[in-house]
């Protein structure tokens, strides 16, 4: 079997948001230091309308010659734009099921490309493969890695782009999910150190608000969106301590490794991140430092399914937790199934952005009473429902 053609579906469609804006809030970024960035209330993902969230996105379509096709996605233009320029051509006329070969060969030929978007095409094509395999072998693709150590995975709601500065509104929402069987919910501070004492008081307010709506035998993360430093998160975690976080997450940029080891030395609630972290090799550097509690890598982001096994397997020598990033729940969902419950206990559930990019998917993954239960789909459960694409063409091929 060879691979005859790597190409790039664009979709559009539109995501019914019946309560109003789909993004009632955003979550406090790095660039907020510079106070002409602190206000702005943009979103990413789409447009939203009257008539609701307009959606454009690729999708990453691997075909053989035996007729079989293998998908990842969404993903960005820009991602995709880098699929079509600097991968196809590692891909054409090779062997699909030699995915480490073709890893290898995508990792180095792209020298520049080690992390950011050029490793997210790298992710794109490597669960494009994955998907491929599975339908080849008429599998999901957790059988394939060894099938699942669970009939179900607890998900914890990820609660990105609900309102977090308004009280009522953040107990009630806490209130819902928890009445909906999450097991646990992280929320997104909005305000950093350039807020000052101001925005700090606000980030509190938003964890006791949460406490409090929840009760105590309820677990709650909080996500600082690596926007925050020593100092602030000292000062915060100190204020936030008798609330009892699981974890605090991302508390600064990725290459600030001292910072969190700093950190976690000195701070008695547990430490995760590392999502916008990539490849094997960057996570070495938080594992090896003792820098983080709970290892976070997005499949769609470092370096894709077969490269966060080898995360997981580093971090499971180490007896850290690995949680991944929720940016895909079908392929999430695949990792979660394979792990020891100890060592992968919950997986993320973003609840807005699910919603987005799952919206184009014939059997998109959704918590019931708050456990993910897999299908026996082969693949990856990457099939589009046609009746949600408004419009369509492969702008590769």
């Amino acid at each position: 079997m060879r691979i005859t053609e790597v190409r790039l579906r664009q979709l559009s469609g539109v995501l019914p948001t019946p309560d109003g804006d789909l993004w009632e809030e955003r979550l406090v970024r790095p660039i907020d230091v510079y106070p002409e960035y602190r206000d702005r209330d943009d979103h990413e993902g789409g447009t939203q309308t009257a008539a609701g969230f307009h959606i454009q996105t690729h999708f990453v379509e691997i075909e053989t010659d035996e007729g079989l096709v293998g998908r990842a996605g969404p993903v960005p233009e820009q991602v995709a734009f880098i699929v079509a320029r600097s991968l196809r051509e590692l891909l054409v006329g090779r062997d699909p099921i030699a995915g480490e070969r073709l890893w290898d060969q995508m990792h180095r030929r792209m020298v520049h490309g080690r992390q950011g978007d050029a490793m997210l095409a790298i992710s794109a094509v490597d669960c494009a493969l994955w998907d491929l395999r599975g339908r080849w072998l008429g599998q999901p693709v957790y059988r394939l890695l060894g099938g699942p150590t669970r009939e179900a995975v607890p998900a914890y709601a990820s609660m990105l782009g609900f309102s977090v500065q308004d009280p009522e509104r953040v107990r009630a929402r806490a209130i819902e999910y928890k009445r909906l069987g999450y097991p646990a919910q992280k929320w997104f501070f909005r305000h950093g150190p350039a807020s000052g004492a101001a925005g700090l008081r606000k980030n509190v307010e938003l964890v006791r608000t949460v406490r409090e709506a929840v009760g105590e035998d309820y677990d709650i993360m909080f996500d600082c969106w690596q926007s925050m430093d020593v100092g602030y998160v000292t000062d915060l975690a100190a204020r936030i301590a008798e609330y009892r976080p699981r974890w605090l997450e991302e508390v600064a940029m990725p290459d600030r490794v001292d910072s969190y080891r700093r950190l976690r030395d000195r701070l008695d609630i547990p430490l995760a991140g590392a999502e916008h972290e990539y490849t094997r090799w960057g996570f070495k550097r938080f594992v090896d430092a003792g820098a983080l509690d709970v290892l976070q890598p997005d499949i769609y982001w470092c370096g894709g399914l077969s490269e966060t096994l080898k995360i997981a397997a580093y971090a499971s020598v180490h007896d850290l937790v690995t949680i991944p990033h929720g940016h895909s729940a079908a392929a999430t969902l695949h990792f979660s199934l394979t792990q020891s419950p100890m060592s992968t206990p919950l997986q993320e559930h973003l609840v807005k952005w699910n919603a987005v990019h799952q919206h184009f998917l014939r059997h998109p993954v959704h918590p019931v009473d708050g456990l993910l239960v897999p299908n026996d789909e082969p693949g990856l459960g990457m099939d589009l429902d046609e009746s949600r694409i408004e419009t369509q063409r492969i702008v590769f091929s």
